[in-house]
């Protein structure tokens, strides 16, 4: 039989801390989802951005600018991104099922890494028509599209500020965030450009800020998809060093080896980490497990913690590094 600690902390779909107590082995975890006001900065977000995304492409064809057509591309590939985003906040908050033992948290990582993906796409699209623009030039009414894009500034900054908050702690929403931003800074330049063709008449700055802008977007995107493939692959979440993870626990009363140390993402905001301490004497395992269990999520915030204690005297644990003499003393979940 185990014992069960639960201490929750429930406010509108916050965080719920679970302690599992077993002998020999234990288990903590946390499920934690945006919260509901994200809700509406992504209702928002794609609806103001659907109704400009309008807008963008009647006064493209009517200005004949690549750039105010470049931009509408951009933002419709953003609002596919804010929609992906958003199903996958919500796919996270379904609690486990017998199927899907840890739920869908994983849906948000699955979202980062294709609105990462979907960003670097409309950048290729926007530099393959930027370079054949230069070639075959078209005249640009510079004050229309100065006009049309300033108000993408205003939209695409303020939905960006909506996703400002949530964008250091949760990937997805970040991802979310960089969308936003990124447009706001497209439509900057789009206004730039319209207001030096109007002012030189130089027809070639309207591609060339194109390209200027997906230079920009290219930058901030890289280090997204950078993450979000890290996390797909279960590396270790930024913010979390490994080697002092291990430090921790060998510093626990008792414990004189950790093996079969893992931590790894469930979703884009939780972590979770399985380890085997191999403890010396005959101490409370139990206790043992509790204080583990605690010390990771003070230092480390990772509230779904697994462990599994052993003795050093029997036979080996196959998933120990060099096979050294080890017991577990209850069997892994």
């Amino acid at each position: 039989m185990s014992d069960h600690d639960h201490d929750h902390l429930s406010d509108h779909g916050h965080p719920h801390d679970h302690k599992h107590v077993g002998r020999g082995h234990g288990h903590a975890h946390l499920h934690s989802h945006a919260p509901p006001s994200f809700d509406r900065a992504f209702a928002i977000g794609i609806l103001l951005n659907s109704a400009y995304i309008a807008v963008q492409v009647f006064f493209g064809f009517v200005a004949h600018s690549v750039a105010l057509l470049a931009d509408a591309a951009h933002n419709l590939g953003d609002v596919l991104g804010l929609g992906i985003a958003w199903a996958a906040m919500q796919l996270a908050q379904r609690m486990p099922t017998q199927t899907r033992t840890y739920g869908w948290g994983r849906g948000t990582i699955l979202a980062s890494l294709s609105n990462a993906v979907v960003l670097l796409l409309a950048c290729g699209a926007i530099t393959i028509e930027a370079i054949q623009r230069f070639f075959h030039p078209h005249q640009v009414a510079g004050e229309v599209v100065a006009w049309v894009a300033a108000i993408g500034i205003v939209i695409n900054g303020a939905t960006a500020l909506m996703f400002l908050r949530g964008r250091r702690h949760d990937l997805n929403i970040k991802a979310a965030f960089l969308h936003m931003a990124s447009d706001a800074a497209v439509s900057a330049g789009v206004v730039i450009a319209g207001l030096l063709i109007q002012i030189t008449g130089l027809l070639w700055l309207d591609p060339a800020i194109s390209l200027l802008v997906v230079a920009v977007i290219v930058a901030g995107t890289w280090g997204l998809l950078r993450d979000s493939v890290n996390l797909a692959m279960d590396a270790v979440p930024t913010g979390i060093v490994l080697p002092d993870v291990e430090r921790t626990l060998l510093a626990l009363p008792g414990v004189i080896e950790v093996h079969d140390l893992h931590v790894w993402p469930l979703s884009t905001t939780e972590t979770a980490l399985t380890a085997h301490l191999i403890q010396a004497g005959t101490d409370d395992a139990n206790a043992l497990i509790e204080q583990a269990g605690s010390e990771i999520r003070e230092r480390f915030g990772i509230r779904h913690s697994t462990f599994q204690v052993e003795a050093p005297e029997s036979a080996a644990c196959a998933l120990r590094s060099d096979s050294a003499a080890c017991s577990g003393r209850s069997a892994q979940s």
